[in-house]
């Protein structure tokens, strides 16, 4: 039994450290010790229900807690920084590398292995396939994108310039998420008109050239636009 209980952790500690390789070389948050401790943590609390004989419900209730506990790590990697997610793949691959070591804790090491595999390749092979679809063009994506489109002109011509861009969103065509008037800052003889819009990044260029256009109307001063990233729509 010893020896069983030595090939299984030895096992686990193989398989971790494969998949710790390949996350240390990256200088990911969860490197080599800390997959190698999951895999190997993974596969002693599994091999303690084997051991004290509770069967294979004893083992799966166990295998149960392992993958609950798991899950309070990986969350601990997973960071948020100015609207991007940061760490759910190796939260991923921890979640997959407690897996791998209850396989090796259960005597499955064929499964095992295959699974150590299939997680190389997916944070190896499938990396590279993913940074290739990140680079196609940006009108092949569902995106949605926020412009914001500020006029600012005489407070007299602030009809004529609220008209011109109802008139060149019409013609374009496109449609407005808001519109709105304020005195400009600094100078109360001028009026400030932002418009609001949401539309894909491939249609940007429709916006330049209503911009373009409507510098050169009466009553512009100046124009400008500025654009950010918004939550796309649930599917």
């Amino acid at each position: 039994m010893s020896f069983d209980f030595a090939m299984r952790l030895v096992a686990a500690f193989a398989c971790g450290v494969a998949i710790g390789l390949e996350r240390q070389l990256r200088q990911r948050t969860a490197g080599l010790r800390t997959i190698t401790l999951v895999t190997s943590g993974a596969c002693l609390f599994v091999t303690l229900g084997m051991l004290t004989g509770n069967g294979v419900a004893g083992v799966t209730q166990i295998a149960a807690y392992v993958v609950s506990g798991v899950g309070f790590l990986g969350g601990g990697v997973i960071m948020r920084d100015k609207g991007s997610i940061q760490g759910i793949n190796t939260a991923a691959t921890l979640w997959c590398s407690a897996a791998v070591g209850v396989l090796c804790g259960t005597g499955h090491y064929g499964p095992a292995i295959a699974g150590t595999g299939v997680v190389l390749m997916t944070n190896t092979l499938l990396r590279e396939l993913s940074q290739i679809i990140n680079a196609t063009p940006v009108s092949s994506a569902d995106l949605v994108r926020q412009y914001m489109l500020t006029v600012v002109g005489r407070q007299e011509d602030e009809i004529h310039i609220r008209t011109l861009l109802s008139n060149a969103m019409e013609s374009q065509p496109l449609s407005f998420h808001s519109l709105t008037s304020e005195d400009a800052a600094g100078d109360a003889s001028k009026v400030k008109v932002t418009a609001t819009v949401r539309m894909h990044p491939k249609d940007q260029a429709k916006l330049e050239r209503m911009a373009s256009r409507m510098s050169m109307e009466r009553g512009v001063s100046s124009i400008s636009w500025s654009a950010t990233d918004v939550e796309t729509t649930p599917e």
